[in-house]
């Protein structure tokens, strides 16, 4: 993450008197702008830039999403299961991607969608670790 700025004032959502009470996990699930998956309770938001020049394949994919839906942001989040390592290789990354919810995985020019691999090679991570 680059840089730590306070999210746009015209996409900010204000917390009313009531949800500012809240403690805990129910303060966390307050809305706080238009794009809550990276707003945290204090407006802020890390900033990671993409620039045509240096990706242009990265850029391009913001740009459409941008364009289908209005909102040139993406979420930048760990890829991995909870108790283990951080996804470091294409290997690790279709063993997690087997092993969760995903539907499909990119990997450079390629598309795995779920349902087409081997049904053999998915992996139960559900009773491996204990919930929060």
């Amino acid at each position: 993450m680059l840089l730590v700025s306070n999210v746009n004032e015209k996409i900010k959502i204000k917390m009313s008197e009531k949800d500012k009470k809240l403690f805990g996990i129910e303060k966390l699930n307050v809305k706080r702008s238009n794009i809550p998956a990276v707003t945290p309770v204090d407006y802020s938001a890390r900033i990671q830039t993409v620039h045509q020049e240096t990706n242009k394949k990265f850029y391009e994919l913001i740009k459409k999403f941008d364009e289908k839906t209005n909102c040139p942001v993406l979420v930048n989040t760990s890829f991995n299961v909870r108790g283990e390592p951080i996804v470091n290789t294409p290997e690790d990354a279709f063993r997690c991607f087997m092993g969760t919810d995903l539907d499909l995985l990119v990997i450079e020019n390629f598309i795995l969608l779920k349902e087409k691999q081997d049904k053999k090679l998915l992996v139960d991570y559900k009773n491996k670790f204990d919930l929060d």
